[in-house]
């Protein structure tokens, strides 16, 4: 029976030993990259209003995340290109500077469209630190703590979920909001000082591929198809439009198999590898926490909610998949693994199922912390099969250079379901108008739908015998 790194796993290391000496500043330095992408992802959602309030621009607020995204998701593509041309030093201070342009601009910027200008740039440098936390964690790890290391770089998504919204409330409360942004500049200056000392300067070689812009505009064109769709209210529009954009995405798929230009490395197109389920089962869990972003609002409108506590009750899903994902990394026994890859999409499901069947208009505060506990186990299931499917990816095949790219895609991918989780849930949210309650289910058990799929896409992932 034929195994792969995935299967045959090592033993695994410890936590003490990835933040002890000697890689430390390492795993500071690729932990704290990621933390700055995500913080600054959702920083603008608690400080954005304020902001408008003084630069103008309200028509212009969803494209502050829109921009974002896009960028994010362009930059990706330029990955692995990075890490093998330049090495994984030369990439992080490359990366650096786009997010430390970009914070300043927006920081300094009298106008919304200066601003978008702005978020666009640190979504470039944004997508490059996020992207790079995942791809130098071969190079810079032996592959006992393959495992913890991804955990600890994708528990900082759930890091950014609670500082964001603390930081940009509390600046904003205080009608400072620039000095976020500027907070944000002198972190992202810390670790590039630390950076010399922490990354090795090694490159393989120059790569010239090129870069598939058309692909990644006709993804971009996905989304936003989508998303239009979310704010229409005539439903024979909206069913054509989605039409279209399932269409789109159709001839997006049908030009990777056949192009020799990708978004995704070959490998995800080959019959024999499992890779491309292992990207679905990422992306389908990218999509759940989709729901921590509308957990606030109906907390707000079903509960009554005071604007910081429903805060805490969106961040219900990352902390829920940050605690687990600490402790499920400690997993290594194949079949073990393969139950967790398999049972966190149930898990997530299950958990945004019971939250989407106690959502009610005047709900108490019992009701709440069911919502919260519902929401929490939701996040549990990402936790315990995220980063499993991260070192699956890494393990995907034994060819150094294709294994560098399919590390690379994980953030693509990521980002691409987050991209389309956001539009999909923009649009159950719409559905479910006028009616707040009806709107969070149709959200929750949405979601939840798309989480089953992703049981039967983990059961794919195991390699082909």
């Amino acid at each position: 029976m034929a195994t792969t790194q995935a299967d045959a796993a090592p033993a695994g290391g410890t936590f003490r030993e990835l933040l002890g000496h000697g890689r430390f500043a390492t795993s500071f330095v690729l932990a704290g990259g990621v933390a700055l992408h995500a913080t600054n992802l959702f920083l603008t959602t608690s400080l954005l209003p304020t902001a408008i309030g003084e630069i103008g621009g309200e028509r212009l607020y969803a494209w502050s995340s829109t921009v974002f995204m896009i960028t994010s998701v362009i930059a990706s593509m330029f990955v692995s290109r990075l890490v093998a041309g330049r090495g994984p030093r030369q990439a992080y201070l490359i990366a650096i500077m786009p997010f430390l342009l970009g914070t300043v601009v927006a920081a300094l910027s009298p106008t919304m469209v200066v601003m978008l200008v702005g978020r666009a740039v640190q979504g470039v440098g944004g997508g490059l630190l996020a992207g790079l936390g995942y791809a130098v964690v071969q190079a810079a790890y032996p592959e006992r703590l393959w495992a913890k290391a991804t955990a600890l770089i994708s528990a900082m998504w759930g890091f950014g979920t609670l500082a964001g919204p603390a930081i940009g409330g509390a600046f904003a409360q205080f009608g400072a909001w620039r000095l976020a942004f500027w907070l944000l500049a002198v972190l992202g200056v810390a670790i590039a000082v630390i950076v010399p000392r922490a990354l090795p300067r090694t490159a393989q070689a120059e790569v010239a591929e090129p870069v598939p812009f058309l692909s990644l505009i006709v993804l971009a064109v996905a989304a936003s198809l989508i998303s239009v769709a979310s704010v229409l209210t005539n439903l024979a529009l909206v069913a054509v439009t989605i039409a279209v954009a399932l269409v789109v995405i159709a001839w997006f798929v049908r030009r990777e198999r056949t192009s020799a230009v990708r978004v995704l490395p070959a490998s995800t197109y080959s019959a024999s590898s499992p890779l491309k389920w292992m990207y679905l089962s990422i992306g389908i869990l990218a999509i759940g926490t989709v729901s921590e972003a509308f957990a606030p609002l109906f907390g707000q409108r079903l509960a009554g909610l005071e604007p910081l506590v429903a805060g805490f009750l969106g961040a219900a899903v990352s902390v829920g998949w940050s605690v687990t994902m600490l402790f499920s990394s400690n997993a290594t026994r194949p079949a073990t693994l393969r139950r967790m890859r398999i049972g966190g999409p149930a898990i997530l499901a299950a958990g945004l199922i019971v939250a989407g069947v106690f959502q009610q208009h005047d709900a108490g505060p019992w009701l709440v912390v069911v919502w919260f506990v519902a929401l929490a186990v939701a996040g549990a299931g990402i936790g315990i099969a995220f980063p499993h499917q991260l070192v699956a990816v890494m393990g995907s095949t034994k060819d150094p250079v294709e294994a560098g790219k399919a590390s690379a895609g994980i953030n693509t991918v990521e980002l691409i379901g987050l991209s389309f989780g956001s539009a999909l849930g923009g649009l159950l949210v719409n559905l479910g108008a006028p009616s707040m309650q009806r709107s969070a289910q149709f959200l929750l058990f949405g979601l939840a739908a798309i989480a089953v799929i992703g049981v039967f896409a983990a059961r794919r992932t195991d390699p082909v015998r």
